[in-house]
């Protein structure tokens, strides 16, 4: 068989192009390392490989979402427990103040203090975040939540929006608490309504007032506002806010009075004249405790020796241990999604190794074998091109010769 000129050329130029290709290719997976870099290579590694990939790509998401919402919750952690010091310190300044031995100059100075307790706890509710969001506003970020008004109250303009991330791909974690759940919500130390005293003579103090009933409450139709007055020491009118009389007699201190499905309890022992009204009220806000404390303080100089400075005083105390207590329940959650946070981290760094060691196994490059693989195509390059450089040079009077 006769080669033309042309289609030697032609043969030899693909055949050193194909072989040049080859040595190229082993080149480029010694220098990455990869046994597997397109489809050509390994078809059915590749797909796995894309498998491993995204979900390695996922765990790399997720981890950044961590990252976020340890962070925030971190912060809610440590601004909740600066409240819980500051609300504490407050009791304190409470107790200074009811010992009797102070002066109204000393009075003065403690109630400055207690005012400083309620900016602080006011800057706490508006935390930022890193970002520059606003931590207890819900889903307002921009605005600050919490403002203080001109008679020291402090109103909340947030919403109740929680703001979650997913950190794996059933888990997603709250990365906020809105600021009515954390400093509004603050259950009643007393049950489901507050007492005002109208005349206490004796010092009495209302322990507890809860709807024992609600089928009996919901259902009554007297208005829900209720007023107590004891004709004697031992007997007593309820009326409504409807006007309609209740009659209880024969009480005795510490007896439960139940009416409307309504259970109240007393602490004292009751004086004719005693009245007092009660309102319902689930929650007391943490400024609004605050405040009662501020203004009991700076009363405190000039109440004489009215039994109600007492009764305000321990009403006082409890709510403020209530507002503790809700603000530890509250950092209890961050540090309950911190830890939900810490196992997810921890599954993903396993998840994570197990991938890598995976696509690791079909992806790495056996170098031993690439380099031979490589020195063969080299070796079968350099051929080519021996062989076409010397048979390119022949000629008809160097065959003839």
């Amino acid at each position: 068989m006769r080669v033309s000129t042309a289609q030697f050329y032609i043969q030899s130029g693909l055949q050193m192009s194909n072989q040049q290709a080859s040595v190229n290719e082993q080149v480029n997976h010694i220098s990455t390392g990869k046994r597997v870099i397109t489809a050509k290579d390994d078809a059915v590694a590749f797909g796995t490989l894309a498998g491993y990939k995204n979900d390695l790509a996922s765990i790399d998401k997720y981890q950044r979402n961590i990252t976020q919402a340890e962070n925030k919750n971190s912060l809610i952690d440590t601004t909740l427990a600066n409240a819980e010091g500051i609300m504490n310190e407050l009791k304190d300044l409470m107790l200074q103040a009811n010992n009797g031995v102070y002066s109204a100059d000393d009075l003065a100075s403690i109630g400055q203090q207690a005012s400083q307790s309620l900016q602080q706890i006011l800057d706490i509710a508006n935390t930022k975040d890193a970002s520059g969001g606003y931590v207890f506003a819900g889903y307002q970020i921009d605005d600050a939540p919490f403002v203080q008004q001109t008679d020291n109250s402090v109103n909340y303009r947030g919403d109740n929006g929680v703001r979650e991330l997913q950190i794996a791909k059933n888990v997603s974690i709250a990365t906020n608490q809105s600021g009515e759940q954390v400093f509004q919500k603050v259950p009643n130390a007393i049950g489901d309504f507050s007492a005002t005293y109208n005349t206490n003579t004796s010092g009495l103090a209302v322990e507890s007032a809860i709807v024992a009933d609600a089928s009996v409450y919901n259902s009554s139709t007297n208005p829900a506002d209720f007023t107590f007055n004891f004709t004697t020491a031992t007997d007593l009118t309820i009326t409504d806010g409807a006007g309609n009389v209740t009659n209880v007699s024969g009480y005795t201190p510490g007896q439960t009075i139940a009416f409307n499905g309504i259970e109240v309890k007393l602490s004292g022992n009751p004086l004719p004249g005693d009245n007092f009204s009660l309102t319902p009220e689930q929650n007391i806000g943490v400024f609004d405790t605050i405040n009662s404390a501020i203004d009991w303080i700076n009363s405190k100089a000039g109440a004489g020796e009215d039994p109600q400075v007492q009764v305000d005083f321990n009403r006082i105390l409890d709510q403020l241990s209530d507002s503790m207590n809700h603000l530890t329940s509250r950092r209890a959650q961050s540090g309950i999604n911190l830890q939900v946070i810490d196992r997810q981290k921890s599954n993903h760094l396993d998840t994570a190794l197990y991938l890598s060691a995976g696509r690791s196994s079909i992806e790495d490059l056996d170098f031993a074998k690439a380099i031979s693989t490589f020195e063969q195509s080299k070796i079968a390059l350099q051929a080519a091109q021996q062989t076409f450089t010397q048979v390119q040079g022949l000629n008809l009077f160097n065959y003839i010769r």
